[in-house]
């Protein structure tokens, strides 16, 4: 699939099929697709942009619990996101959204290689996601090295569902178009 179906033919769609319309939306996560399944397929959404929000409250939902087991469905499903600047990324449209974060210095891939890192020592569990948008890696990194520095890691996970869900937008728009 390469584009996205009607909104409005989504909750009598296959499992599969829903699997995979979230897999472009987002990042291939099956947590996400057990979190999601149920909502997609009792509900018919006017819009991708109103299905992103659904699922948007119910990470914010994980994120709020005191439950271990949530705060871990949360950071697999967070950590289904590539690492920014990452040689192999599994889904085409991170591949496309991240290939200026490809190109450059030697010494700016490093930096944002041991930024990765540093934000994953710092955050365990989490992965570092957000809306690249056509911003170069200096900007990227700058916000990086900002949020690694503030250290509140509720911030990250509320940082990183809303960036997950700008992005599930942004692709929306995209693959309706083609």
């Amino acid at each position: 699939m390469t584009s996205l179906a009607p909104i409005t033919t989504l909750s009598h769609a296959s499992d599969t099929h829903l699997k995979t319309t979230l897999d472009l939306l987002f990042e291939p996560s099956p947590p996400l697709h057990a979190l999601a399944l149920p909502v997609l397929k009792s509900t018919v959404f006017p819009s991708y942009t109103i299905l992103a929000s659904a699922i948007q409250s119910q990470l914010i939902a994980l994120a709020s619990s005191s439950a271990p087991e949530d705060a871990q469905k949360l950071s697999d499903i967070l950590s289904s996101h590539p690492r920014l600047g990452e040689k192999k990324v599994e889904s085409a449209q991170s591949r496309a959204e991240q290939a200026q974060l490809q190109q450059g210095a030697e010494e700016e891939k490093q930096r944002l290689a041991e930024l990765n890192r540093e934000y994953e020592e710092r955050f365990p569990g989490l992965r570092y996601v957000v809306f690249v948008n056509g911003r170069p890696r200096p900007i990227i990194m700058e916000n990086m090295r900002a949020r690694i520095d503030r250290g509140d890691i509720q911030a990250e996970r509320l940082e990183a569902i809303q960036a997950m869900c700008d992005i599930a937008i942004d692709r929306a728009t995209k693959l309706q178009k083609d």
